[in-house]
């Protein structure tokens, strides 16, 4: 292979570079990255309880929250 067919080869591949990053720029944008989520904390996980007033984990077998001291239901 000589040097203008590799130049030639080059171009060619920068070419395709450019019109997929102009293809994936312009593409819509999915509407579940726009939505904003339904809840603002995480859902607590297995053995996890979320204090209703901070929000803040705690085990399961707590009564009190460890951060604001509040009965945990």
């Amino acid at each position: 292979m000589d040097q203008t067919t590799a130049l030639v080869l080059l171009i060619v591949v920068a070419v395709v570079g450019v019109v997929a990053v102009l293809a994936i720029m312009r593409r819509p944008v999915s509407s579940a990255a726009t939505e904003p989520a339904d809840r603002p904390l995480a859902v607590a996980t297995e053995g996890m309880k979320r204090c209703p007033n901070c929000g803040v984990g705690n085990l399961v077998t707590e009564s009190t929250c460890s951060n604001c001291g509040k009965r945990l239901a």
